[in-house]
């Protein structure tokens, strides 16, 4: 789909690509299978709002029908489809069974949440029941005990205070994301948040985002660690060198790592593996984020 159905005060998208638009599904499983045709292995579906799909046609909650269908109408050559940018209040019970029901779909799920305190959400005009994202969360991994979840914040929205900003990290500390992205807020024209006042001053917004990514990476590391001893398989995306060494070292990524969002899994003393094969590797060692 393109365009967003949400109101977000920060957000200027839906001024230039309107209203959310839902692709047709028989054109979208169409193109999976041309993809799987041209070599593709992974597919990732994006929209301002994926959990939106189907809305505008009546059909609210069509996500799971489009992703079983991916999943069913593609041969084995397609491995793992990965979902992004789901939007809070729309993770259906259904969607979280369709997830966890086909093997082709790859337990991971980006949430972007934009913040974690009330206050803030409401001036935001985004879902602020935390509790809902809580249950959200519980359901998925309960389904999914070894999926890695993603979200993204913003940090030094109009009027955050240190008590709100205190309480978005406290959210950080309760819910354990596997990954997490941040951004300072920058006023976008033409936004209804262009017009609020109480900005965060400059040295604020980058104080508050160090406080959160040296909240985070500790997480990071601990979620990553979890993953020593085991088996994992990773999708290679290309060759380099270990740093100082000139040694090669194989670069890809697995189930819990998106492309071009999140970090990558680095298998030294590799080479000659082309680009989009899969192979197996035992994970031995872990940092913040490969």
């Amino acid at each position: 789909s393109d365009g967003c159905n949400a109101p977000c005060t920060f957000c200027t998208i839906p001024s230039f690509k309107g209203k959310l638009r839902s692709r047709p599904l028989e054109a979208i499983v169409d193109e999976a299978n041309a993809l799987v045709d041209a070599g593709a292995k992974e597919l990732v579906l994006v929209a301002q709002d994926s959990t939106d799909y189907g809305r505008d046609w009546g059909e609210p909650n069509s996500l799971p029908r489009l992703l079983a269908a991916i999943c069913n109408r593609t041969d084995d050559r397609l491995r793992w489809v990965r979902l992004m940018y789901a939007y809070p209040g729309h993770v259906s019970d259904e969607l979280v069974a369709t997830m966890a029901s086909h093997a082709k779909i790859v337990p991971y799920l980006d949430m972007p949440l934009q913040h974690g305190d009330a206050r803030t959400l409401r001036r935001m005009r985004r879902p602020n029941r935390l509790e809902m994202v809580y249950d959200h969360v519980a359901k998925l991994r309960q389904a999914m005990p070894h999926i890695a979840l993603r979200t993204t914040f913003i940090v030094g929205f109009l009027g955050e205070t240190e008590e709100e900003f205190q309480g978005l990290l406290d959210f950080v500390d309760a819910i354990q994301f596997d990954k997490v992205g941040a951004f300072r807020y920058s006023p976008e024209p033409g936004t209804p948040a262009a017009l609020l006042a109480d900005p965060v001053p400059d040295a604020v917004q980058e104080e508050r985002y160090a406080r959160l990514m040296e909240r985070q990476q500790p997480i990071s590391l601990r979620k990553n660690q979890a993953q020593v001893g085991k088996m994992l398989e990773i999708l290679v995306e290309g060759e380099g060198e270990v740093a100082g060494s000139g040694d090669p070292l194989l670069l890809g990524r697995s189930y819990r790592d998106a492309p071009e969002v999140d970090g990558l899994v680095l298998v030294p003393g590799v080479r000659g593996v082309p680009a989009g094969e899969m192979i197996e590797v035992h994970i031995n060692g872990a940092m913040e984020y490969d």
